[in-house]
């Protein structure tokens, strides 16, 4: 019977060790000192625990690790950071580390990679901190200084960046890709500051989802990656506005197709932003739209309907059941659809004039003024 009850008392601790990674720290030059372990939980440190180092400044301490996947854990002297930590389940660490952030760490790949990232950074951050206050001291009375000084700071960024690009190319599968996305050079200027790096934070995002389907931070980089691409988006919309005169969508229609709207070949085009789910607009459809494109179409009048969405199948049977003759397109995202942003639609339906490939000051808010500004552009 004691030897059973051993033996359960030693799969307990197995198991609660499972579920748990192991730190074992010497900091220089902090004897009998409290240290502070951090995690992170996406833009915040949450404070774990606080334990006190020996005489020779050695400490040991396990962190639990909730779920399979590597979480970000950070040891701290008061206000300063000592070393990071990119832990699973499982792990034994050793950091040798002294109190002005300079450590080594052995035991997790994952780790030491996060340690050589933070290294480069800091190297980084010296050098351009340095040509910084080189270009503060040489003052406005040497430009000849000041201009090579600037010079070569973009050249050092420009050097850096693409070092970071290589980076995460390398190690897409790697959480230690996801702090590099978020290094500043100064405030509010992120390293990966183009829009079109948007394209990075996607595909990196997306082969971390493939190794880590539930780590929240890479749920969060997801997030950031359709934020920088709806801001992309946007950029070439833009862009494509200043020859076509509106912002331009291109969306799939019912047979999954994309349409772009200024493939649409019309004198006059209704673009027309509407919820399938709500009865009344449902109504409009058969009593406002197929009144107005049976009028005006042989006129020159097409009708461009993005329908805001989340279920495509229910929108698809709307369309087919009431039979509408002219372009409806959905992207499935629903009040997330990037296409509400480029228009800057706040209520539904809301309807946009685009006569002669130029976006018509109009102000259409009901049936009404919709039908007289057709009357007067296709008169």
């Amino acid at each position: 019977m004691v030897r059973l009850l051993l033996a359960a008392g030693c799969a307990v601790a197995a198991a609660a060790c499972s579920r748990s990674a192991r730190i074992s720290a010497e900091i220089d030059g902090a004897p009998s000192t409290d240290i502070v372990i951090r995690q992170q939980n996406i833009n915040r440190f949450d404070i774990l625990d606080t334990v006190r180092t020996d005489a020779s400044g050695k400490f040991t301490y396990r962190v639990r690790i909730e779920k399979d996947d590597p979480d970000f854990f950070y040891i701290y002297k008061g206000g300063d950071k000592v070393a990071s930590l990119l832990l699973q389940r499982g792990d034994h660490v050793h950091v040798s580390a002294d109190t002005c952030g300079n450590y080594t760490v052995s035991g997790s790949v994952e780790s030491e990679r996060l340690a050589e990232v933070e290294k480069d950074y800091s190297d980084f951050c010296e050098v351009m901190d340095s040509l910084a206050r080189e270009i503060e001291l040489a003052g406005d009375d040497d430009n000849d200084r000041v201009t090579g000084l600037n010079r070569q700071l973009v050249k050092e960024y420009t050097t850096y960046y693409r070092s970071r690009v290589k980076y995460v190319m390398e190690h897409s599968a790697s959480l230690t890709t996801i702090p590099v996305f978020y290094q500043t050079v100064a405030d509010n200027f992120y390293v990966f500051s183009q829009d079109t790096d948007a394209l990075h934070f996607r595909n990196i995002s997306d082969s971390l989802a493939k190794v880590y389907p539930e780590s929240r931070y890479v749920k969060a980089l997801r997030d950031e990656a359709e934020a920088r691409s709806r801001q992309l988006e946007l950029r070439i919309r833009m862009q494509t506005a200043e020859s076509i005169g509106f912002l331009d969508l291109e969306l799939p229609d019912v047979k999954g197709s994309k349409v772009k709207l200024s493939d649409v070949d019309s004198r006059v085009i209704l673009l027309c932003f509407w919820s399938p789910a709500d009865a009344l607009q449902k109504m409009d459809n058969v009593d406002l739209l197929k009144k107005a494109y049976a009028a005006y179409k042989d006129k020159g009048l097409e009708i461009y309907q993005v329908a805001i969405a989340a279920d495509k199948p229910a929108w698809e049977r709307v369309v087919n059941a009431q039979g509408l003759e002219w372009i409806n397109v959905c992207d499935g995202l629903g009040q997330n659809s990037p296409s509400l942003g480029i228009y800057n639609v706040s209520r539904l339906p809301a309807y946009f004039l685009i006569v002669d490939g130029q976006l018509a000051d109009m102000d259409i808010v009901d049936g009404k003024s919709l039908m007289s500004a057709l009357r007067e552009v296709l008169k």
